[in-house]
């Protein structure tokens, strides 16, 4: 298939076909775990949060809340790991907490298959590089995600970036989407804890970079 064609055509419309085909089936397991999470954590259900898309446009990401919202005697926030729910842990090991990000693709805010949309934040500490990312849609997975996810570097993470926007294709989408599939079932790379030694970010992470050279 020839790779222009596929990149300006028919990924979106796959995009926007299975990403509608997965609210319809998925239409119960939404429903139930909105009403847990309203048990559990009250409202509101979805998580917003913004992160940078295609060509550098800030969107909303959209997800299910993990967390809730205990404070302490001065009205502070907990740490996310204190306010980590059980319930919390689970959707997160099965990345269920991603599914409303569906809405996010049928919207065209995403892909289903790109670099992982981040942080607005992060944008001074790219190289000109690795600013390549953002010359594709983000993606609810990747591949980076599917070769370590936050179990890697930084350098390593966003050099697998360039490397999906570099070798974009329907072969590598599918290859991307079927070893997701393997990884969910297995729960594996997910890290729920939020632990910072493993989830530090960019910023700090080239500062401490710039720090040791």
């Amino acid at each position: 298939m020839n790779r222009v064609f596929y990149c300006r055509y028919l990924k979106r419309l796959l995009d926007i076909f299975f990403s509608l085909l997965g609210l319809l089936l998925l239409a119960p397991v939404l429903l139930v775990l909105s009403i847990c999470i309203v048990f559990s954590m009250g409202f509101p259900v979805f998580f917003f949060q913004e992160r940078v898309g295609k060509d550098g446009e800030v969107f909303n990401v959209i997800k299910f809340r993990s967390m809730n919202d205990r404070r302490d005697k001065e009205g502070n926030l907990l740490s996310n790991k204190e306010r980590l729910t059980k319930l919390g842990v689970f959707i997160r090991k099965f990345s269920l907490d991603e599914l409303p990000q569906l809405l996010n693709v049928l919207k065209g805010d995403m892909s289903l298959i790109g670099p992982r949309p981040l942080y607005k934040v992060y944008l001074p500490y790219y190289t000109e590089n690795e600013s390549r990312r953002h010359s594709v849609r983000p993606g609810i997975t990747g591949w980076a995600q599917v070769n370590g996810r936050n179990h890697l570097d930084w350098d390593t993470r966003l050099a697998m970036d360039i490397y999906y926007v570099d070798q974009l294709s329907l072969c590598l989408d599918v290859e991307i989407f079927f070893i997701t599939v393997l990884k969910v079932l297995k729960s594996g790379d997910v890290v729920v804890a939020l632990d910072p030694r493993v989830n530090i970010p960019l910023n700090e992470y080239r500062k401490n970079a710039v720090k040791k050279a």
